[in-house]
């Protein structure tokens, strides 16, 4: 298990958040991997990593997540290197993270695999569900399943305690863009992430492309970091969010949905545009 790593993360605006991911990266014991930071914010910061880390910075126009992680692919491949791990830039990695993440492409070539992602400590969605003694427990990804009735690509455990119940590494339908690693020969027969999608379903359009070239997805839960929930657009359930999540759930359903969930999501869309362009006209002050 000789491999190189490249370690690919996108950064926009917010660059506090580097500090844990920094910090926590640079407590492997495994550091045989070559980070590189891809940052799309409009106006750049410097970015001074720990002298301990193999770092290559890359810069580039906000033209979306998608944009960003195949600008750090095509750097990673021309660079020599066949094995990648897309993480987001708002989240804390195991102790035992590159190992782990070394470990299960080694085990499982040509798939692409994804691990068990807890929402930091602090950054859970129901905030007063959870004793403290639960905190950094609280499952927000376990494995995924589409759902085609409605477009959609539902977490298995999300708001779940861990409790075990999810420690058997296995098949599953959908990995999120959070963390997802693959090597070179997924990237040779499905290609680079398709960026139209911007910001949200990149991830759900790209295991969708994988498994009609019969490629596996495994959930494998020796793999674990801890994420800051959407510290890139505004926190969960924001403006932001949900307007890249409505837009690119249609893109995504449009594309491989049945008929009818199709003209569910049109007729869907159609309403939250309208709803949303009277609540802006109703926000307007009125003229005298």
């Amino acid at each position: 298990m000789s491999h190189r790593l490249a370690i690919i993360t996108v950064v926009y605006q917010n660059y506090i958040i580097l500090d844990d991911f920094f910090d926590s990266l640079c407590k492997n014991a495994d550091v045989d991997f070559q980070l590189y930071i891809i940052d799309l914010s409009e106006q750049k910061k410097s970015i001074i990593p720990p002298s301990q880390l193999k770092v290559q910075m890359i810069t580039g126009e906000n033209k979306g997540y998608a944009h960003g992680v195949n600008l750090g692919i095509k750097k990673a491949m021309q660079d020599g290197i066949n094995h990648f791990c897309i993480v987001n830039s708002d989240i804390i990695f195991s102790a035992n993270f590159v190992q782990n993440v070394k470990q299960s492409l080694s085990d499982n070539p040509h798939s692409i695999i994804g691990g068990k992602i807890y929402y930091a400590p602090g950054y859970e969605y129901h905030k007063t569900r959870y004793q403290k003694i639960n905190l950094g427990k609280v499952i927000w990804y376990a494995g995924g399943k589409v759902d085609w009735k409605n477009a959609l690509t539902p977490h298995r455990g999300v708001d779940e305690v861990d409790k075990q119940q999810f420690d058997k590494k296995g098949e599953t339908e959908f990995v999120n863009g959070c963390l997802m690693c693959f090597d070179k020969s997924v990237v040779e027969k499905v290609g680079l992430w398709n960026e139209n999608y911007f910001l949200y379903f990149e991830d759900s359009d790209y295991c969708e492309r994988s498994k009609r070239k019969k490629i596996k997805l495994f959930y494998d839960p020796s793999v674990v970091i801890w994420h800051k929930n959407s510290q890139s657009t505004d926190g969960s359930g924001s403006k932001l969010h949900q307007q890249y999540q409505r837009k690119n759930q249609l893109i995504f359903g449009l594309k491989y949905a049945p008929l009818k969930t199709k003209l569910h999501l049109i007729y869907n869309y159609c309403r939250f545009i309208i709803d949303n362009r009277k609540l802006q006209l109703s926000q307007e002050p009125h003229k005298s």
